[in-house]
């Protein structure tokens, strides 16, 4: 059993030495946002920016990119409109203004029911 074991132990090391490498799978970068998230796009911002104007929270031409001036035009439509101003583009805001869903930011979802075998 001893000579057994001398054996044992000698092939391990090697079958370890053999393995290859691990290879990471080449997969894009993947963001930090929650599932089913994605940023506004160019459009998006540009129509969130013209409802900002419209309301007087927003000077200038709409650019489509979310910079400070944007932000600080949706910190004080949020302040003025009884919202956490935080200047980030959420469902209630966009409710506020006109271009979100009535039901979105009112209550957490529902779990969709079981999809079973058909009855």
């Amino acid at each position: 059993m001893a000579a057994a074991l001398g054996v044992l132990l000698w092939a391990v090391p090697v079958f370890i030495l053999a393995m290859p490498e691990p290879v990471e799978a080449a997969s894009p970068q993947r963001s930090r946002r929650a599932r089913g998230q994605q940023a506004p796009t160019a459009d998006r911002i540009r129509e969130i920016q013209r409802a900002l104007a419209e309301k007087g929270h927003y000077a200038g031409e709409p650019t489509g990119k979310w910079d400070a001036k944007s932000v600080e035009a949706m910190k004080k439509f949020q302040a003025s409109n009884d919202l956490p101003a935080n200047g980030k583009i959420d469902a209630k805001s966009l409710q506020k203004l006109g271009l979100g869903s009535e039901v979105a930011g009112a209550a957490p979802p529902r779990p969709t029911a079981d999809r079973g075998s058909p009855q």
